[in-house]
């Protein structure tokens, strides 16, 4: 009889912890890692030989928003190619429960307009069998995945639920409607969800143009629902602000934190209009640790913008009226006219007509706007933009910016950031990685579908970080897989999982790390109702293994399904 269950053998075994790698056997039996030695004599019921090749903890990715996603699909893509096993979603204060009948198209279009989720998708995906967030949590324990997820209470649909119209209209709640939302919280807490999250920033509204029901909540309001919160037996507390007013958002967040002892964490980037403010909130978050609350930021290891071409959601050209004609064209048709000299002279000379979207402006700033390339760059040199190129060549921005997107056959991708590259590089979100009060995070993975693919940054900072990068400093390949595992394990209480350690969960990467990469960004419509996302693959990962169980070989799903819902509250200790 086979002593384990998996043995993944003689693997360079970074641990998630600070400790220098090792060679290793892993012993998997039901579920759990029982064994890691130098040599295990026992075999097991199937084996890996792991030897020349990275086996870390499977990754833990603290910032995603597959809220819809799990309720009608199984196989988490993207995060789940980039060697995620455990997903927390309900972030932003966005999410489809707790939700009364009649507040369903509410919900879809902030969900849409916040994510970018399109209505027709969510429409036909959500069956929408649950009103309260324990009921929801109840749906998705009958579901299997291909990773595990859990699941945060989030404060636009609990105001809604309680509020009704009045929180879509931003009214004060009072007090009654406060003891509601901590009444729910709780509830939500008690059955198992990780924690809460709320959103106060102008960027978040619904399709409709409306601001996000929780931009503007009271203290009295976030800290009834903390209040909740602790009662159902405690959670993390997750914000995105503007922090247009620093020191009063700032100061009212620590009081929430310091009247409930709850760990809170604050999106944290780099704004290029206000390329400083992060040191500022950075030092508040160094006082509040030092004064003993556990306030951490959440920071990204790349540019954050947006990904522009012919196939994306927006482009340069998207509101010329050319454009817009060719636009409505069948694919085959559409891309041979893009080839066609004349239409890319029509595009390229045209202004673009009036709109109110968003980011109608923000989509032509070619200064600031890169070729990502087959091989991409997410820390492109500033005489690579558009605007840059053309000056070098007597062209235009505009033909530089069309050439790009039409490579490929129209599948050219155009890189456009907004965040941590302000100064040209990368440097200071080097500064907020390696920080002691920072966590990996803001990968989004299940939103943006039609302009981004972030969920794709665990492999980024293995294969950039740890590898590539020539322009800076790099990071230790152990701290990096750290900050990927055990760090945000602890960070959410999720004290089963981010090690290799016997006890501990048998969720594991084997990766090829010297050839690991990323793909181009890539369109599929293969969501329901035919809706469009953009994935990125990878290349490097030989196994991905959740609960002992291998999901993905060789980039290749295996169709097992060993991935459950986290309920918090469940959640044991490794044995000693």
């Amino acid at each position: 009889m086979s002593a384990f269950d998996l043995v993944v053998r003689q693997g360079m075994v970074a641990d998630g912890t600070s400790d220098d790698l090792r060679v290793a056997d892993i012993g998997i039996r039901n579920e759990i890692i029982t064994a890691v030695e130098p040599r295990l004599a026992g075999t097991g019921v199937e084996e890996i030989d792991a030897r020349g090749l990275l086996v870390t903890p499977g990754f833990i990715d603290v910032h995603t928003h597959y809220d819809g996603q799990v309720t009608w699909e199984h196989h988490l893509a993207p995060s789940s190619c980039h060697g995620v096993t455990t997903s927390i979603m309900g972030n932003c204060g966005i999410g489809f429960a707790p939700c009364r009948p009649e507040d369903r198209e509410r919900l879809v279009r902030l969900m849409e307009g916040v994510e970018d989720l399109p209505e027709p998708v969510l429409s036909a995906g959500l069956p929408w069998a649950w009103e309260s967030f324990t009921d929801y949590l109840d749906f998705l324990s009958d579901r299997t995945f291909d990773m595990d997820v859990a699941a945060q209470v989030p404060h636009a649909a609990l105001r809604v639920y309680v509020m009704g119209q009045r929180a879509a209209e931003r009214e004060v709640a009072t007090e009654q409607d406060r003891h509601a939302m901590a009444r729910h919280a709780r509830d939500a807490i008690a059955a198992g969800a990780l924690g809460f999250s709320t959103s106060r920033t102008l960027n978040h509204r619904s399709s409709d143009g409306t601001n996000i029901p929780t931009l503007r909540a009271g203290e009295e309001e976030l800290a009834a629902i903390a209040q909740g919160v602790k009662a159902g037996g405690g959670g993390a507390l997750q914000v995105v602000s503007d922090f247009d007013d620093p020191a009063t958002e700032l100061a009212m967040l620590r009081r929430v934190a310091e009247t409930t002892g709850l760990p809170l964490s604050v999106s944290l980037m780099q704004y290029h209009h206000v390329p400083g403010k992060w040191r500022e909130i950075l030092n508040w978050i160094e006082a509040c640790q030092a004064d003993g609350l556990a306030i951490r930021g959440q920071v990204s290891g790349r540019p954050i913008g947006m990904l522009l071409g012919f196939e994306l959601g927006l482009n340069p050209f998207s509101f010329t009226p050319t454009f817009k004609r060719v636009a409505e064209l069948p694919v085959v048709e559409r891309r041979a006219a893009l080839h066609d000299p004349e239409v890319r002279g029509a595009i390229i000379g045209e202004m673009p007509d009036p709109s109110e979207h968003v980011a109608a402006n923000h989509i032509r700033t070619f200064s600031a706007m890169y070729a990502l390339g087959r091989r991409p760059d997410y820390e492109p040199h500033p005489s690579r933009s558009m605007t840059a190129l053309a000056a070098a060549r007597g062209t235009s921005p505009e033909a530089e910016a069309y050439d790009v997107m039409l490579e490929d056959d129209c599948q050219g991708v155009l890189l456009l950031p907004s965040v941590n590259i302000a100064e040209g590089n990368l440097e200071v979100a080097r500064q907020m990685l390696v920080h002691p009060h920072t966590i990996y995070g803001l990968g989004d993975g299940g939103a943006h579908l039609g302009f981004l693919c972030d969920a794709s940054l665990p492999t980024f900072m293995l294969q950039y970080w740890t590898r590539e990068r020539t322009i800076g400093p790099r990071l230790p390949l152990s701290e990096v897989v750290r900050g990927l595992t055990s760090k945000p394990a602890e960070v959410f209480g999720l004290v089963d999982r981010g090690r290799i350690r016997p006890g501990y969960k048998a969720d594991i990467n084997v990766i090829d790390y010297d050839k690991l990469s990323l793909g181009i960004p890539r369109v599929t419509w293969d969501l329901p109702a035919g809706g469009r996302r953009v994935l990125q693959d990878a290349e490097g990962y030989r196994a991905t293994i959740v609960s002992g169980v291998v999901t993905r070989r060789n980039g290749e799903g295996t169709g097992m399904l060993p991935g459950r819902l986290i309920r918090a509250n469940r959640i044991s200790p490794p044995a000693s």
